[in-house]
């Protein structure tokens, strides 16, 4: 029962000190789950607001600008239509193949590094021990450690720990669909503007439809992750509010060029 105890803090005690390592704060009340932090969001945070803001901007400032050209309703219509199509497919064919880039970089990656584990385990150990000796843990202990983690699972501290890759990889389809989706659904906000808005009131209820649309996606995205939502919702707002206004002046100078 001694050594199964030992080995049992010992263990522990290597959990804590991975977590002391890779940044991971944790909080226990009794025997209770750790505290989860959002930063793990932070790749599909930045892929759905990415999406949802490049629609609303696409479709707002090319609908305005259409309008601003002296283009009849049925055009700009058309156009923002469009818009929200080829807006959705470039985005799910540039995330996809963007993702797929680092996909195959990452299965690069273990590919050598699970040769090199096979090649030559004990250096491998004293790499990874190294690795917690520049972070600040004592000699002993960082040795400790890399022998504890090597014999659980070699290659993912590795991966973790040398490479700097997640516990989830790359996934291509996953993220073409979402920026899709993230992107058809910013698109809609001014597209239903422009379509359910009287003649006299089109270009302003788009506007401001669009306005609404970006402050509400800068909370959205704040809230979930935990940052500053007065900030994010002015600095989304101020951001697509100026595409819009150039946008519109663009379409503006074309229709007077041309009229």
């Amino acid at each position: 029962m001694t050594q199964v105890a030992t080995v049992s803090r010992f263990r522990e005690k290597c959990v804590r000190c991975r977590r002391r390592l890779l940044g991971v704060k944790t909080k226990t009340s009794g025997s209770g789950p750790r505290e989860r932090h959002r930063s793990q969001h932070a790749g599909w945070l930045r892929a759905s607001v990415l999406g949802a803001d490049d629609g609303i901007v696409s479709v707002a400032s090319l609908s305005i600008g259409v309008i601003a050209s002296g283009a009849s309703h049925r055009a700009a219509l058309a156009a923002a239509v469009a818009s929200l199509v080829a807006g959705s497919m470039s985005m799910a064919a540039g995330e996809y193949v963007s993702v797929s880039s680092q996909r195959d970089t990452e299965l690069s990656d273990l590919a050598k590094e699970r040769s090199e584990l096979a090649a030559d385990p004990v250096g491998e150990t004293n790499e990874l021990a190294n690795i917690y000796r520049k972070r600040g843990v004592p000699d002993a202990l960082a040795s400790q450690v890399a022998v504890a983690l090597m014999a659980h699972d070699a290659i993912g501290a590795h991966a973790r720990d040398e490479l700097g890759l997640g516990q989830t990889g790359a996934r291509p389809v996953q993220a073409g669909l979402s920026s899709a989706f993230s992107f058809a659904l910013g698109a809609a906000i001014p597209l239903l503007a422009l379509m359910l808005a009287t003649a006299r009131f089109r270009v302003v209820a788009t506007i401001a439809a669009s306005i609404i649309g970006l402050v509400a996606l800068g909370v959205a995205g704040a809230k979930a992750g935990g940052a500053g939502v007065v900030r994010a919702a002015v600095r989304v707002g101020l951001g697509g509010s100026a595409a819009i206004a150039v946008t519109a002046l663009v379409g503006h100078l074309f229709g007077a060029a041309t009229g």
